[in-house]
């Protein structure tokens, strides 16, 4: 449907366009590189992940979950949208790596192993760290 709507703009190019792939390198919005993608990939994801923990655990405040969830990835796309077009989600990195196609699925494995670290890494954070034991 968004390919339906962008191309209906004259001059439209759908490769030089890169449907905001995630990407490091010369693919990176802000050319940053493999490392930085990696640390804020999982990183950023971990932090996610505690929120999420965090915001559902039985002793939140009830009602508070879908506030700082969102609250929470908004800051995470705010903070890494110029360093990778902010992935976090691997099915959406697939999606427009899949229409983007060339470099954008040869860089496709970062942002499927990175932020599975990452969660990995904000579950455990949180289980040893913050959940409070009954």
């Amino acid at each position: 449907m968004l390919y339906l709507i962008a191309s209906g703009k004259a001059g439209f190019d759908a490769a030089a366009s890169g449907f905001a792939s995630n990407g490091y390198g010369e693919h990176s919005p802000g050319g940053y590189s493999m490392l930085s993608a990696i640390v804020i990939e999982i990183v950023l994801t971990a932090g996610f992940l505690l929120v999420i923990h965090g915001a559902t655990d039985k002793h939140a405040p009830a009602g508070f979950a879908p506030i700082a969830i969102g609250l929470a990835l908004t800051l995470i796309h705010l903070i890494s949208i110029p360093v990778t077009n902010t992935s976090v989600n691997p099915a959406r990195s697939t999606a427009v790596a899949i229409f983007q196609g060339g470099w954008a699925l040869q860089q496709l494995w970062l942002f499927w192993v990175m932020p599975i670290i990452g969660g990995i890494l904000g579950g455990v954070l949180y289980r040893t760290l913050l959940e409070k034991r009954d």
